[in-house]
């Protein structure tokens, strides 16, 4: 068995086809073990950290931080039993004997073998046959002088913030591709669009501070990468990639394949704040993150009971509507990163409480950028809180395979006829959009009042529909 094992980029979610390489976590020379974190890697739905399937000693890495890598290319290279000695040279290999079993690769853990052939389109611009990686060994990377280039950073979705960014060629080796940061100091220099690599640590051991990060933005400008926000002649240009490629394709194909419907309900939900409020005081509530937003996935999980039929999507190839039997709940989450959708499987089958520390681990990891591919996929029925924004309600665009969505809007507090009299009262707007194909106007105007109907009166909603 040869103690030379490549490890390739493996399908890191559905199909998908390619990832960025963010930031390597070792380097050339490097021991690692079995599971450890190798690689942080950037594809069309997460950022994810991608585990070490062998033990050994890394002896090349065949691409540089900020490099797009298709599934299946080889990512890194190690010597599993290094202790043998001096490596002997290459030699051709034997065709395999009649009948023989090819050697098994160790799968990644956390994701299964493949099988079939995989298929993915050509990248633009790319041969029909690309040449194999040159293996890097830990020699200078010799590169032309730089260009002085300023490049001003936006980050997501605050408004756009212009600032000059110091960037380097990512080295494939040595010191410079592994640096000492801690994991919050990562996330700015992202944030920031500042390179780790070439940055001196003033922190203990050498370690890269905020301080370094922020010292960065005034440092001299080195060739920027082809991937960065780019401003000429008056204009900025960003290249659409990653979360927000994958998102606008996904909307246009919704918007052009659903024919979608939107209605309003206008309604007075204050019984329904009233009711959060005495939960809080509940002892076995006190330490739970409460919002307005727990109460409407509650009334959406109650009312896809009522109207299982709107828990369902369009199958175009089979011509069958497909029922789902179960509630993958999405909560559509704006993120540096691009719109993405984790949802919470099973939804309907949980309780209040464990729905509630459902959403609480739901945010958390979206804000952290550590969503999975799997947190994404198999979504049934979205919630977007445009609420948060200050916004009364919108007409959202469906998510593919998915029949219906629900804008939930801000809550205000209005004059509203309440018994006769006109009373301050808390007051919200709903939108839902549906595939008209599925469901029909009585239906959808049926699931939106019971969803009305359970955040104006949750008790009496509960008594009546159990």
């Amino acid at each position: 068995m040869s103690r030379i094992k490549q490890f390739k980029l493996p399908d890191l979610g559905e199909g998908l086809t390619e990832g960025e390489i963010l930031t390597w976590l070792v380097k050339v020379g490097d021991t690692v073990e079995l599971n450890q974190p190798i690689v942080e890697v950037e594809t069309a739905k997460a950022a994810v950290e991608i585990p070490s399937p062998y033990v050994g000693v890394v002896t090349q890495l065949f691409h540089g931080e900020g490099t797009t890598v298709n599934v299946g290319a080889p990512i890194i290279e190690y010597d599993t039993d290094p202790g043998a000695g001096a490596l002997p040279e290459a030699a051709p290999a034997a065709p395999a004997a009649a009948g023989a079993k090819p050697e098994r690769e160790a799968n990644l853990v956390g994701y299964g073998p493949r099988t079939g052939t995989a298929t993915r389109r050509a990248r633009k611009g790319a041969p029909a046959h690309a040449p194999a990686p040159v293996p890097v060994v830990a020699a200078p990377v010799v590169a032309p002088a730089p260009v002085p280039v300023v490049v001003p950073v936006v980050v997501a979705p605050a408004p756009v913030a212009v600032a000059p960014v110091v960037t380097q060629p990512a080295a494939l080796n040595g010191a410079a591709l592994h640096v000492l940061a801690k994991p919050p100091v990562r996330k700015l220099a992202k944030d920031l669009g500042v390179t780790l690599a070439g940055i001196v640590g003033t922190g203990p051991q050498g370690s890269i501070t905020r301080d370094d990060v922020q010292a960065a933005l005034s440092a001299p400008v080195a060739a920027a990468p082809a991937t960065r926000v780019v401003s000429v002649g008056g204009e900025t240009r960003i290249p659409i990639k990653g979360v927000r490629k994958l998102t606008a394709e996904n909307m246009v194909r919704s918007a052009f394949t659903a024919p979608h419907v939107t209605e309003f309900l206008t309604l007075d939900v204050t019984r329904g704040v009233n009711a959060l409020e005495r939960l809080k005081k509940n002892r076995e509530w006190r330490d739970v993150r409460i919002s307005p937003l727990l109460l409407v996935m509650r009334a959406v999980t109650a009312a896809l009971k009522k109207h299982p039929m709107v828990n369902s999507s369009w199958d175009e190839a089979a011509q069958e509507i497909v029922v789902k039997d179960q509630v993958n709940l999405g909560i559509a989450a704006a993120t540096p990163r691009g719109l993405i959708v984790p949802n919470i499987k099973d939804a309907g089958s949980l309780s209040f409480l464990e729905l509630a520390g459902a959403l609480t681990a739901l945010v958390g990891t979206a804000r952290e950028g550590k969503t999975s591919p799997a947190d994404m996929s198999g979504g049934t029925f979205t919630i977007t809180n445009v609420g948060v924004y200050g916004v009364d309600t919108g007409t959202p665009i469906l998510p593919p395979g998915e029949s219906a969505i629900l804008a939930f809007g801000a809550i205000r507090e209005m004059p509203w006829v309440h018994k006769g009299k006109v009373k301050p009262r808390q007051v919200t707007t709903l939108g839902l959009s549906f595939d008209h194909r599925i469901i029909d106007g009585e239906l959808g105007s049926k699931f939106l009042a019971d969803i009305g109907a359970f955040l104006g009166d949750p008790e009496t909603a509960l008594l009546g529909w159990s």
